[in-house]
């Protein structure tokens, strides 16, 4: 199998952790390794390592070059400019098509910031999406199947079983992200799954599913493996994510159902969910820090002064070098865009 690893994005809802200089997935956020390294070491039981393909952003490019110092520098893909998940993903199979990596091989395309830590799982689940892919020659399509009624995520609907293998089902559509209601309606249909943005197919399955569901992109495609002037070209495509590019134009995908830990954490009530709490449901990360009748609430200090929390529920405070943040947790979502706002300035 091939492996091609997204590392963009900026991860605006975990400011301040997460800036435009060093985004979420190069941050140490449940272990001693980023969430990158992680990544990779993941998908090692997968594959070998020539096999392992990383994109990151020009911008980035030294900080993954100096965590990933065990992966030969040609296999790190440098995007000129952020051009959004779909030239990511045109980018990777362009590179697979010309440098001499096995064309009939599986490719699962990944991200760089999700939490996952049933490897074991992630890796069987990973290998037998390949075989369904290679086995039907379609796209497959990773699922997690839902834990609580989440409207942070979006979700793939599932159609009927596949013919000859377990718990593998046709693609019915894609879903945006719900409102609580309607969650909670994809949650108990038993019809709904997160999508993970994990895509499974080979080159071929590729081109030709691009050349069926969406011809635009396939002209992007043959661009982009084209080596003239290939810096211009980049930057001249379409900022799109991979779901509004291709995805969600495919009509006859594949979904198949996982059951692994799966995480995208995207705001500081996602990372407080996966963290390590004490018998008052506070995470404590950092040094000086002192917590008087505060309970279920993620404090970090990543800098030198003190920090205080006294007579507070339910809340994320973080101080760093890059600004300090104190929110509700209910309102973790709106991180986002306040750190747009005070990047700016």
């Amino acid at each position: 199998m091939i492996t091609v690893i997204i590392a963009g994005g900026s991860g605006t809802r975990l400011w301040p952790l997460s800036t435009q200089d060093y985004p979420k997935h190069l941050l140490k956020l449940t272990n001693s390794n980023s969430l990158l390294q992680n990544t990779v070491s993941r998908v090692e039981r997968l594959t070998k390592k020539d096999h392992i393909l990383v994109i990151t952003e020009e911008s980035h490019v030294e900080h993954v070059y100096k965590q990933l110092d065990n992966i030969d520098r040609k296999n790190i893909l440098v995007e000129p400019g952020r051009r959004g998940t779909a030239s990511c993903v045109l980018m990777g199979l362009s590179h697979i098509k010309k440098s001499g990596l096995p064309q009939d091989e599986p490719i699962i395309f990944l991200w760089a910031d999700h939490l996952i830590r049933d490897n074991e799982g992630f890796t069987a689940s990973a290998l037998r999406a390949g075989e369904l892919s290679k086995g039907e020659n379609k796209l497959v399509f990773i699922g997690v199947k839902p834990t609580y009624p989440a409207t942070g995520f979006n979700y793939i609907k599932q159609d009927g079983p596949v013919d000859g293998w377990f718990q593998t089902f046709h693609l019915e559509k894609f879903t945006e992200k719900p409102d609580k209601k309607t969650a909670e309606k994809y949650v108990t249909s038993g019809r709904y799954l997160w999508n993970s943005g994990y895509l499974v197919g080979s080159l071929s399955v590729f081109e030709n599913e691009m050349k069926r569901s969406s011809p635009d992109l396939y002209q992007d495609y043959l661009k982009v493996c084209d080596d003239k002037d290939f810096i211009n070209t980049y930057l001249g495509l379409k900022s799109l994510t991979i779901d509004e590019a291709l995805s969600e134009k495919v009509k006859d995908g594949l979904v198949m159902p996982v059951t692994f830990d799966w995480m995208d954490v995207g705001s500081f009530s996602d990372l407080h969910a996966v963290s390590t709490t004490d018998d008052s449901g506070n995470h404590v990360w950092g040094n000086n820090v002192e917590l008087d009748s505060t309970t279920n609430s993620y404090v970090r200090n990543e800098d030198t002064e003190p920090v205080a929390v006294i007579g507070l529920d339910n809340i994320v405070v973080v101080n760093t070098s890059n600004g300090v943040l104190v929110v509700n947790k209910n309102y973790a979502q709106n991180v986002g865009e306040v750190a747009k706002k005070v990047q700016l300035k």
